[in-house]
């Protein structure tokens, strides 16, 4: 189960539970914790790639076609 249902405040954020499994995941890598880069870094290294492309799916399923943010995203 993600980590963001866990003892956790709800954000009010969209995708805010993946955008918090994305932080830790990255905060957390040997890329950050061994290595002493940065998370912007180790993500374009290619560091939890999958929750990255789970993060942007949540956030482009947000835009319909017309570009125009979609009611349930609203809400």
């Amino acid at each position: 189960m993600p980590k963001y249902y866990e003892d956790k405040e709800e954000d009010g954020r969209a995708c805010g539970g993946v955008r918090e499994d994305l932080r830790q995941c990255l905060l957390e890598s040997p890329c950050v914790l061994q290595e002493n880069k940065s998370p912007k870094q180790c993500l374009k290294e290619g560091h939890c790639r999958s929750l990255q492309m789970t993060f942007f799916a949540c956030k482009r399923s947000m835009v319909s076609v017309c570009g125009v943010f979609s009611a349930n995203s609203l809400a």
